[in-house]
């Protein structure tokens, strides 16, 4: 799933007692994350970078500081994406000490943020550090959003994935069925849902090996593929993402023609 966006409940929060509201001008931060998807939509990560840093330093002028910490977890899925450790964790840390610091601590905001950097040291191969990570956010997650909560399940599918790459399989098939619980009661959730299976594809395939585990990823994949051609799914950037995230797992176990039709219509949608 996608969990580098903050939703508006996830920033607007009580200011801290400290704060002089009457002092902020806030961005509009609406219209800026919509401006930052139609980017996302083209594949455009430059113009999405220089949109976000442009209004970064809007944010930071007006002292919106809830407005520059959403746009700096935005940043950090956006250097992830694109492979650039140093810049990811400067921003992962720079988010994780403006939470803290405007008296986030506790928070669901603080939770989003401790995720996306958990993710980004997840990518640059820092398990360990990533599943610490986690698993602050779970504690945030559970103590403040509701258990169908979709972005329960994001933190579940990401924090599975860290384990299985450490080998701890039980526990990551746990948090992908507590994840498949959440997202199939999730209205338009198919492709987070393809997502997870695709996941659980992975976990068989590491912890039974190819063979041995042939029939139980195969069940996975063919879960996921339905899910992904489910004609009630809008095929939107979001999507174009998924199909483009989906297409190689697809084709390391076998399944090249789904693959590449995943592959063509992600590039379908960003040629929009």
């Amino acid at each position: 799933m996608n969990n580098d966006y903050l939703k508006k409940e996830d920033y607007d929060e009580p200011c801290c007692p400290l704060t002089k509201p009457d002092a902020v001008q806030t961005i509009p931060l609406r219209r800026v994350l919509d401006k930052l998807d139609e980017y996302f939509a083209k594949d455009d990560a430059a113009a999405a970078e220089r949109h976000l840093n442009y209004w970064m330093a809007e944010a930071e002028q007006n002292r919106d500081y809830r407005g520059k910490l959403s746009l700096l977890n935005e940043l950090v899925g956006l250097y992830r994406k694109n492979g650039r450790e140093q810049e990811a964790m400067s921003a992962a840390e720079n988010a994780v000490a403006l939470a803290k610091s405007i008296g986030l601590e506790g928070s669901v905001t603080m939770g989003t943020t401790l995720l996306n950097y958990a993710t980004a040291c997840r990518a640059f191969d820092h398990p360990e550090k990533a599943l610490d990570l986690y698993e602050q956010a779970r504690g945030l997650y559970e103590a403040n959003l509701s258990p169908v909560d979709e972005r329960l399940a994001g933190l579940y599918n990401n924090m599975g994935v860290t384990l299985t790459a450490m080998e701890r399989y039980a526990e990551a098939r746990d948090l992908y069925e507590a994840a498949l619980a959440i997202i199939g009661k999730t209205e338009g959730g198919q492709a987070d849902e393809a997502v997870t299976w695709l996941n659980l594809a992975d976990l068989i395939g590491n912890e039974k090996g190819l063979e041995q585990g042939d029939a139980g990823i195969r069940a996975c994949l063919d879960k996921a593929e339905r899910l992904l051609n489910d004609e009630a799914l809008p095929h939107d950037g979001y999507y174009a993402f998924v199909c483009e995230k989906c297409a190689p797992t697809f084709a390391y176990y076998g399944y090249y023609f789904t693959a590449k039709e995943l592959e063509k219509r992600a590039a379908e949608i960003y040629g929009r």
